[in-house]
């Protein structure tokens, strides 16, 4: 994203994903509207790794997560690696600020200890599923005696500490999204702050962090909607004023099931592996549960901080469109500069394509332009641009060469070899003169010229890609093509 500066510091936003491995395209579109939302108010935003759940952490997952969002243009002003005045940005290095808040708790009767083993809990689980209702802790610890309690402290009993969720009362707020949302406390459960391994949960540090580091809006995924009411109390609990929330719809495969690696590739990493342009992913994504009231559906960054807001994201899940993407990534590509192009063109050919002059293949790139949907499209469709054919289109041959093709070219190479300019309107003009004296279309010689020049049946303009190939190139594959296929047809 532009560097706007930092004119704003009362908005200040996060993202703040877990280093359990890749960047899911969700998590890209967490961290993409946050960022647009900082950059449209010339706010602050800022990477949050929250790594307290170390079952699941991934070695190189947060070097990962900066390089993907670094790919995509989403370069945050407070994180890892840029030092604000409200880090560190990695909760593991903020036990003691999380041991402190639940200390508040349990003095203030919010929150109490729990010294239910798993084994318990789980058995608790397991009952409580099979009569098809929604797990809630039974407080079999609240009610323990406060003897009871200092006397398991001293002899070293595990525990937990949870949250005392008040009784029949409604906890209401307001979202960006969902508008006006209610929900009652009965529904609630009575929520694990603090782990047994002395790590604070989600709903802790995630409170905790986001009203000391000062979040005025926390976007943040639909899934995270039923736990608001829990973070809601916990700033009522601290005497803190909550942030305003947004919550963004689900991202649904077409068959409406929530997006999963088991009906296709959800990583950014392997969108960027494939030759998706990040311009063309973000565009996509910003376009899952937001658009700009209108018909447009070709964005460029600073574009899209222009156009967005908050108020425009539906509550409707999002339908992740394989299509749609595709042809926004035709659409980046195809708008690129050729100098561009160019230097990847360069990249795939061996020894850097030091054979072709810039002008050579800037020829190719404009006839290949409209053709290609990747990157990688340049040479693998453009491969006769760069070597001779080897090989000939079966089905080309099937349709296209027939019983007089190879003399009829033999007489095309002759007339080439004596022409003077070897330029595509000279070129247009021999075929129609010697398709009028053999009697025969225009088409039946471009054909089969195609196939002996590019190996394939179709490609662009076939006079332009002779001119851009050059006399000596097209005359010799003509001639290796009247030697294999001669007799074919």
């Amino acid at each position: 994203m532009p560097e706007d500066r930092l004119s704003n510091p009362e908005v200040r936003v996060r993202f703040a994903p877990s280093p359990t491995g890749y960047l899911h395209v969700g998590g890209l579109r967490t961290a993409l509207y946050n960022c647009l939302f900082a950059r449209k108010h010339h706010g602050v935003f800022i990477l949050r790794i929250e790594d307290t759940d170390r079952t699941r952490l991934v070695e190189g997952a947060v070097e990962n997560l900066i390089q993907s969002l670094r790919w995509a243009g989403l370069d945050y002003d407070e994180g890892p690696g840029k030092d604000g005045p409200y880090g560190p940005y990695v909760q593991s290095q903020r036990l003691a600020i999380y041991r402190e808040r639940a200390d508040y708790l349990l003095q203030t009767d919010h929150a109490y200890r729990c010294f239910c083993t798993s084994e318990r809990l789980e058995a608790m689980r397991k009952s409580i599923e099979k009569s098809k209702q929604s797990f809630k802790y039974d407080r079999t610890c609240l009610g323990l005696p406060e003897s009871e309690v200092v006397k398991k402290v001293q002899d070293g009993v595990p525990y937990t500490i949870r949250m005392r969720v008040p009784d029949h009362t409604t906890v209401a707020f307001c979202d960006l999204v969902r508008q006006d949302v209610e929900i009652n406390t009965a529904n609630i459960d009575d929520q694990i702050l603090i782990k047994s391994d002395g790590y604070p949960t989600y709903h802790m540090a995630n409170v905790v962090d986001d009203h000391l580091m000062q979040i005025s809006h926390v976007i943040r995924g639909e899934e995270w909607l039923s736990s608001t009411p829990k973070h809601v109390l916990l700033y009522r609990y601290f005497g803190w004023q909550p942030p305003a929330f947004a919550h963004l719809p689900l991202l649904l495969n077409p068959d409406r099931s929530k997006l999963s690696k088991r009906q296709g590739d959800v990583a950014v990493e392997d969108y960027r592996a494939k030759g998706y342009l990040s311009e063309a992913l973000v565009n996509f994504v910003a376009l899952l549960g937001w658009n700009p009231g209108d018909d447009r559906e070709i964005f460029d960054r600073s574009g899209l901080v222009q156009e967005f807001s908050i108020e425009r994201v539906n509550k409707a899940g999002a339908i992740f469109n394989l299509e749609k993407l595709n042809w926004l990534n035709e659409q980046h590509l195809r708008a690129k500069p050729s100098g561009e192009l160019r230097e990847w063109l360069r990249e795939m050919l061996p020894d850097s394509g030091a054979a072709f002059s810039d002008d050579y293949l800037d020829h190719a790139i404009r006839l290949l332009r409209e053709r290609i949907s990747f990157p990688q499209d340049l040479l693998r469709l453009g491969s006769y641009f760069f070597q001779d054919p080897t090989t000939y289109d079966p089905e080309g041959i099937r349709k296209r060469w027939k019983e007089d093709s190879a003399a009829w070219l033999a007489t095309l190479v002759s007339k080439m070899e004596t022409v003077e300019a070897f330029t595509s309107e000279g070129l247009e003009v021999i075929y129609k003169e010697i398709a009028s004296s053999l009697g025969v279309s225009n088409s039946e010689l471009i054909h089969p010229t195609r196939l002996a020049i590019s190996g394939l049946a179709g490609g662009p303009g076939l006079f332009e890609l002779m001119e851009v190939l050059g006399r000596d190139t097209v005359i010799r594959r003509i001639r290796r093509a009247l030697a294999v296929l001669s007799g074919v047809g």
